[in-house]
């Protein structure tokens, strides 16, 4: 994959309570299953880009597992249809109960933003998947489909959301 510049000024935002100024927030969670077993499962799914590949993009990643720095170029659709969307992780999170990254968008994607996907164990023995990203769409074409866009990128996070549940 050829060196490309992030298309958006905020990395790790995702981190901070609220978006920057322009981009639509996104927050939602599932409970995916419980205990240690599950959640150290879908960590290592999660690293391996498994989300992504299970929810039905095409994933073609720098490096086997998520890592700071690490390029992935993502593609939904086929053939001349298909739409590429290339991201950067910006930050990883590897706690005892905490595992993820984050991922913001490279110049080509037809969105500005970035994604963070977060796995938490919590005290409860529950396994929550977290999803907090914000964007805006960039291409002249992703702006003037952005209803279209904002119900694919809808679509695609409930599927990240059901498929690594246990």
């Amino acid at each position: 994959m050829p060196h490309r510049h992030l298309n958006y000024t905020r990395p790790g935002a995702t981190r901070l309570p609220h978006p920057p100024r322009g981009f639509t927030p996104t927050r939602r969670a599932n409970v995916l299953g419980h205990g240690r077993e599950f959640f150290t499962q879908a960590a290592t799914a999660l690293m391996a880009w498994e989300l992504h590949h299970r929810a039905g993009l095409r994933v073609h990643p720098t490096t086997p597992h998520a890592e700071e720095g690490a390029e992935v170029l993502l593609t939904l659709g086929i053939g001349p249809l298909a739409i590429p969307a290339p991201c950067r992780v910006v930050y990883t999170i590897d706690e005892p109960r905490r595992q993820g990254y984050a991922y913001g968008t490279l110049d080509g994607h037809p969105e500005q933003g970035e994604e963070l996907f977060c796995l938490h164990h919590l005290p409860d023995d529950r396994v929550v998947l977290t999803i907090t990203a914000f964007s805006r769409p960039t291409l002249w074409w992703s702006r003037l489909g952005a209803p279209v866009s904002r119900l694919v990128q809808k679509s695609i996070t409930e599927r990240y959301l059901r498929v690594l549940e246990g």
